[in-house]
This record gives structure tokens, sequence and C-alpha cells, in this order.
């Protein structure tokens, strides 16, 4: 038996962010449905096995797909219809997609099921589960999806492991036929009927699991954003008066006034901080806007930050299919279908565009912070804070490196949504490409993860010049974190090491643990 304190029960209605990014990343956990689930996907099942019996013409049950909605299909080839949808549709292309966003994207595709607006059988679905409770991965393209229709290239990849005639790609990175590893663990491979290799690839899936993993990201490297740019501020004998409350409680918007509780907290009690408030020996009345306008900045990609992380929420335990089925009581011929859009994936596409604006911009100002530490005419330090400028460079070429990721993340958030290109015959005229605009982001919130570390490497730096003085209780124990992966800088070495270094400890978390305690 297995501990139950270790599932997660799906019933398509409760899954949270968290949820995704623990099952993703994770194998220690379960997943499994509730009973009520098993029931609201028996029923849908039964609509569908009427309408089949009924012979009624209904979109991907009895017709054809897509420009062959208008081709009625015979009941002796529905189960060859459902098996062709899958074989036709799997073709992706380019690199194969990391496995924590194919156990997401399998996480997602249960959960939907799990509505019972579907119409899978509940021992197709108990497959698919099995599959994500012994790890096993499909091989998933990155490319060929546009967005509407659903996500329909990699879902078809992962319908196409659960048949037993794709590909699982493994930890070490091997592909194995998924026949030859479903038999391995026990599994039979589904043998499709009617509706279900629709339900399986008619979905947001793809788009939402990357928006959901880059969101739970990007949450978490706000924080850190407000922690680099304290740091900074401290580095370069900055003022917190920007950071009062009252500044910006009169302007409202919660983000800033977030970003500013959290930056007078990091830098309360600082030694460094109380050096220079005298005004008759420091005459600065105010700071550039990269430190100033922290509150602003970062609040500002708070909230545009969280708006989409509301629309992901939501999209999580949507139903997205096309057709619906929609039970009435316990007769099967009372249900209905309806043939609608819900797959369309412009919601998320605009989110997602969204989001790597917001996180372009965390970056953004963070590498202009990155300037001034190592610009020794802006910061009062030494130059490129080498200690032995000339004979070492120092930090100079990190700031390099920033500029050339910033520079990268400014073409990344040309909008996807702004895009279409029709399909299937011009019965599919409008897409969203939001499968694009989700795997940008993901970039871009990466790129904004190697930003911030380059910055607390150099404010880390910055610090050490302006010993003895101590700065916060909280500053200092990240910067000691820091200083226990990344020694100080007194002679030039490869700062790859230290850049990555300091990115793997934001990655785990350790940053803004420390930060918080």
């Amino acid at each position: 038996m297995y501990d139950t304190t270790m599932t997660i029960f799906l019933d398509g209605n409760s899954l949270t962010l968290n949820d995704v990014a623990l099952i993703a990343t994770s194998t220690e956990h379960r997943v499994e449905l509730t009973s009520a689930a098993e029931e609201a996907v028996k029923r849908s099942r039964a609509v569908v096995e009427h309408h089949v019996k009924s012979n009624e013409a209904v979109y991907g049950i009895t017709t054809g797909f897509g420009e062959f909605a208008n081709v009625r299909i015979s009941r002796e080839d529905l189960e060859q219809l459902q098996e062709n949808l899958i074989l036709s549709h799997s073709v992706g292309a380019g690199a194969w997609m990391p496995r924590p966003f194919v156990r997401a994207m399998l996480l997602l595709r249960i959960n939907a099921l799990a509505k019972g607006y579907s119409g899978i059988r509940l021992e197709t679905l108990h497959t698919l589960l099995a599959m994500l409770n012994n790890d096993i991965v499909p091989a998933v393209p990155e490319q060929g999806s546009v967005g509407s229709s659903g996500d329909l290239v990699q879902l078809s990849h992962i319908a196409l492991a659960a048949i037993g005639k794709g590909r699982i790609l493994t930890k070490s990175g091997d592909i194995k036929p998924s026949g030859e590893v479903l038999a391995e663990y026990g599994i039979k491979p589904v043998r499709l009927q009617a509706k279900e290799g629709l339900a399986m690839i008619n979905g947001t899936q793809m788009m939402c699991a990357f928006g959901a993993l880059s969101v739970h990201k990007a949450l978490q490297l706000a924080e850190t954003a407000d922690i680099a740019g304290a740091l900074s501020a401290e580095a370069l004998r900055g003022t917190d008066t920007a950071f009062d409350e009252r500044l910006h409680k009169v302007r409202g918007f919660q983000g800033q006034m977030d970003s500013a509780r959290n930056l007078r907290r990091l830098m309360h009690g600082s030694e460094i901080r109380e050096s220079h408030r005298d005004k008759a020996t420091d005459n600065r009345v105010q700071d550039a806007y990269s430190l100033r306008c922290m509150p602003q900045v970062h609040g500002a990609s708070r909230d545009a930050i969280n708006y989409v992380r509301s629309v992901i929420e939501r999209e999580i335990n949507a139903a997205t299919d096309n057709p619906l089925i929609f039970p009435e009581g316990d007769d099967p011929a009372q249900g209905v279908h309806l043939e609608g859009g819900n797959f369309h994936g412009q919601p998320l596409a605009l989110a997602l565009d969204f989001l790597a604006i917001a996180c372009a911009e965390l970056a953004n100002i963070s590498e202009r912070r990155t300037e001034r530490l190592v610009n020794g005419a802006l910061s009062g330090l030494p130059r490129f804070l080498a200690p032995k400028g000339g004979l070492n460079s120092g930090l100079m070429i990190a700031q390099y490196t920033a500029a050339s990721i910033v520079s990268e993340n400014k073409v990344l958030c040309h909008p996807a949504s702004v895009d279409s290109i029709p399909t299937s015959a011009n019965q599919e005229d409008h897409n969203s490409m939001g499968s694009i605009a989700a795997q940008k982001g993901w970039r871009v919130v990466q790129n904004l993860e190697r930003v911030l570390a380059i910055e607390l490497l150099c404010a880390a730096q910055g610090i050490d010049f302006l010993k003895p003085l101590r700065s916060s209780k909280a500053l200092e124990a990240v910067r000691a974190e820091i200083r226990a992966v990344v020694p100080f800088m007194d002679i030039d070495r490869i700062v790859y090491d230290d850049v990555e270094a300091v990115r793997s400890l934001i990655e785990q978390g350790r940053i803004n643990t420390l930060a918080s305690e």
C-alpha cells in the first residue's frame, strides 16, 4: 500500500499551481482520481456510447476531423478512426521536450479528463495515471503546435505512447519504444474506442504546462529580484527613503506596495545604511532610477505575474475538449454534446506574452544595477569590482553577459499572440500561437534567473569592499550563503562557475529562504 498523505487526488477542479510544480519535478507523490471524478467519467462515457449506438452525427465520434468534419464514418471504422487520428497527428519536430514539462502535460490532461466532460473510458484514464505514477514519460517534440484545436501535436505523442506505438524518454535521455516500456510495468496499451483519441489530444495542456512552471518560477524570482536589488542598493550605499510606505500607499498598486515593504524589511538594521544617513556627510538627495524605482518596476512585474497566475490556475482546472459531453441525470439518452472552441489558446497566449514582458523588465533593471556596481565612476567602488584592476578584469565581462541576455529577452518579448496562420484548409482559420508564447516565456524566465545571479554575485563583491560595515541581518545571511559557494574575487578566475553557483542557490530557493528568516 502507498501512503495516502503522499497522494494528490484529482477531481478536475482542485489542482493547484504548486501541485503541478511538485508532480512535474518529483516522483515521490502518487496521483489518483477521486471517486466523484470516476463517476463523472463513467456518466460522460455512457453518453458517448449512446450517441454511437444511435448513429448520430457527432464531430470526431462519427465524423472525420477538421476539414473532414462533414465525412461520416461507419460504425465498424470508429476505433480505427481514433487510432488514425493519433498516428496522423504525431508529427512534432525539434528537440524532445524536457521530462518535467511532459509530466506536467500528462498530469494536466488527466485532470481535464477527470472533470467528466470528455467521454473517455475510465480504464483509458487509469492507463494514463499508471504512466504518470510509474514515471513513464513519453518523448514529445517541442515544435508543431499552433495553439488552437489544442496542442494537438504534442498531446498526440503522449497518446501515441499510451497505445504502445510511441517512444519513451528515460531519465538518462535514452529513447525506448513505448510498447516495450509499458510491458515492463505490466501496463496494457490502450485500444482506443470512439471519441477517446480526440479526448486525449484536444486541449491546451502543453502551453499550460509551460505556463504553470514558468509562473511558479517567476513568482519565486520576483522575490529574488527584491533581494538582489536590496543587496545592490547596500553595495552602492543607496537610500531607503524611496521605499517609505507613505509614498507607495498614495499610488495604491499592490505589487508596488509589496515590493517596497519587502525592500524596507531587507534593509532594516543595516550598518551600511546608517553610515551614510547624515546629510552633512552625504549630499545625495536621491538615487538613480534602477535603485529608487525598484518598487514601481518590480511591483508592476509582480502584479503582471500574479495576473498570469490567475489565468493559469483557471486553465489547469478547465475542460478544453471539443466536443464536450454534458450528461443530464442518469439517462445517457438525455446527455448532450456541444461543439465549440474551448481548446483555443488565446487566453493563455496573451497572458504568457505578458509574463515574458514582466520577467524581461525585472532582468532589464537588474542589469542596470549590475552596470552601476561594476562602473567605478558611478559606484565609488573599485572599477569592475577588481581589487587589482588592470592586471585583473574582475567582473567586467559578467555585465557583458547580463547585457547580452537582456537583449535576447527583448527579441523574445515580441508577442506570439498577435500572429495567426490558418490550418486545415481554412476550417481552423485563426490560431493563437500560445504554444510559442509559452516556450519563449519559459526561456525569458530562465534568462531572468541568470541575470539575477550575476547581480547577486556583483553585489556580494561590492558589499565586501565596505567592510567592516555590515548590512542587515537578512542581507548578510544572503551574502554569507553566496560566499559559501563563491569566495571573494581577489584575482581573476573562471566567472562562469561563480555565476552558475549563485544561479543554483536561486534555483534551490536558498536565497529567498535565507532572506525571509
